[in-house]
């Protein structure tokens, strides 16, 4: 069996039954789901967790997989002692959400899948990933990364929500440079899991930013109709990191999303 690390946790807001379990975007860390977490509804725990090489959590020489990721995530809340969950993956942690889903499916509960695409990345995506992957190695230094602020956020947030992208670069620098170039090489190696997805019986909520340049509307639209029991909900004048830029919407989405799976699993 391969070793995987023991994730960071953060309790992000109290409270008691079956928690939504929050899965960052690369090239972050749990922080930027904070803002969305306090405005949860009383008695809505949620949990935040760094991946393997984000924030607080190390690779422990585990190899570039999402795969090995949702292990990680799986062992990590199990020995919390948590048996199920809502998990939702912003991004990057979309993916790792997914793969969640497909290799230990009775943990999962519900998924919301924030700003992400259960698609694999094309060929010249691929490409992308794995030279930043090896210039970040060779440089030792998060520069190759420090585009993404000015990607990741919309128009709107650029123009009128001007002190989000001082944070999110605040964010990036606060990386390893070996989990950026972990998290590249594991994007870029995911496979196409529209099928998990397709088979996933619970509840899911997709939500996307409607400035969304990463993940377009009719990403999020192809992965709700696949979805057996799916939402769609577009959030308006936001980029990629929806829970960031307008943290109220997309708590109420995801509040939305858990009052359907505790009916759901009872």
């Amino acid at each position: 069996m391969t070793p995987t690390p023991t994730l960071a946790l953060h309790e992000l807001h109290d409270g008691g039954g079956m928690p939504l379990v929050l899965l960052p975007a690369y090239p972050l860390d749990s922080r930027v789901w904070r803002s969305m977490a306090k405005v949860l509804p009383w008695g809505v725990r949620a949990i935040g967790v760094d991946l393997p090489g984000q924030g607080h959590s190390d690779i422990g020489g585990l190899a570039p997989s999402l795969e090995l990721a949702a292990d990680a995530v799986f062992r990590t809340l199990r020995e919390h002692g948590i048996g199920n969950a809502i998990v939702c993956g912003l991004s990057m942690g979309g993916y790792a959400a997914l793969a969640l889903a497909e290799r230990h499916p009775s943990f999962v509960a519900g998924l919301g899948l924030v700003d992400t695409n259960a698609n694999a990345d094309d060929e010249a995506m691929q490409a992308r990933r794995i030279k930043i992957a090896r210039d970040v190695e060779m440089s030792q230094t998060l520069d190759p990364a420090m585009s993404m602020p000015g990607i990741l956020l919309g128009q709107t947030s650029l123009s009128d929500r001007r002190q989000l992208l001082a944070t999110i670069e605040g964010w990036v620098r606060g990386q390893a440079p070996n989990g950026i170039a972990w998290a590249q090489r594991a994007m870029a190696r995911r496979p196409n899991r529209m099928d998990t997805l397709r088979d996933f019986d619970g509840p899911v909520a997709v939500l996307v930013g409607s400035e969304d340049r990463l993940t377009t509307v009719e990403d999020a639209t192809a992965m709700k109709e696949a979805a057996i029991d799916g939402t769609l909900t577009v959030i308006p004048n936001c980029g990629h990191l929806a829970p960031v830029e307008d943290p109220r919407l997309v708590a109420k989405a995801l509040a939305a999303l858990h009052a359907r799976v505790v009916p759901h699993r009872r």
